[in-house]
């Protein structure tokens, strides 16, 4: 399958795996909190691998792997399990200790750059762990497992991505940070916020966790840190000489190509929900 999809054009790769993709995630959310939780466990342990893979790409950096992907792996089960009211939250005491552990294996591993070393295994797991730790405040906002928020949030997300690419398209011409991202434009950012609103104004009449003012909200902070996230991403790999995170998904790169955005967003909208 694999190889077939190889020998497509890249525009016909695109819109293979997204439309797959979409049917993967749509699915998984809407099946149950089960489904939910394995599919962005897999998201989380492919995402940090990915991550320590890019940065070992510098000369002398080699991240622990096996302990940044457990250290990551509990703060996302370990959220889920207090969310879901089956471990107490004093569970999340052992994370301090899990982190310091990093420091204390660096000392045996007799490999030069022990710092920087310490430093990339702590920001992979740190950094995609924490974002999809938090999605589980979205999936129990109303306490009982509810796809609305986290749906909502992949289709705002989308619809971002869509408006920004079509207007960018048609009336792009003032560079949005052109050293990080040169295809980015205001005009296409624009549009991304015009279509994320649109689609929260939507969403509102259909998805009933969140009253419009949220959705709006929601819509908002996508538009912004969405966009920002996805230059973060791109920052981290021009100061590695790489196009793509990865070659996972055909037409698309890696995983951190797909969920850049995501990741920036999700701390942002679960601070905004849960205070407002």
């Amino acid at each position: 399958m694999s190889k077939t999809i190889s020998t497509l054009s890249n525009l016909q790769q695109r819109v293979i795996v997204g439309v797959l993709g979409a049917a993967l995630f749509i699915g998984g959310i809407l099946f149950g909190e089960w489904t939910y939780f394995l599919l962005f466990l897999g998201l989380t342990l492919l995402g940090i691998l990915e991550f320590y893979r890019l940065v070992a790409l510098q000369e002398g950096v080699k991240p622990n792997k096996g302990l940044g992907v457990t250290l990551g792996g509990f703060i996302y089960v370990a959220a889920f399990l207090v969310e879901r009211e089956l471990v107490a939250a004093e569970l999340l005491y052992l994370l301090p200790p899990v982190l310091f552990l990093v420091f204390v294996l660096e000392l045996y591993r007799k490999l030069p750059q022990p710092f920087t070393n310490v430093a990339f295994t702590v920001l992979g797991a740190l950094y995609i762990a924490i974002p999809f730790g938090l999605l589980h405040l979205l999936a129990y906002l109303q306490e009982a497992y509810s796809w609305q928020p986290v749906l909502g949030l992949l289709l705002l997300i989308w619809a971002a991505d869509t408006g920004a690419y079509i207007f960018g398209k048609s009336f792009g011409k003032h560079k949005l940070l052109a050293r990080v991202s040169p295809g980015k434009t205001w005009e296409g950012w624009a549009g991304g916020v015009l279509m994320a609103v649109a689609v929260a104004w939507l969403l509102s009449f259909f998805f009933a966790d969140l009253e419009l003012y949220q959705w709006i909200g929601v819509a908002v902070i996508v538009s912004v840190f969405g966009v920002l996230g996805d230059l973060a991403e791109s920052l981290l790999k021009r100061s590695l000489g790489v196009k793509d995170s990865g070659t996972l998904l055909p037409g698309h790169g890696g995983i951190l190509d797909r969920f850049d955005s995501l990741l920036m967003v999700i701390p942002f909208v679960v601070a905004f929900l849960k205070i407002f």
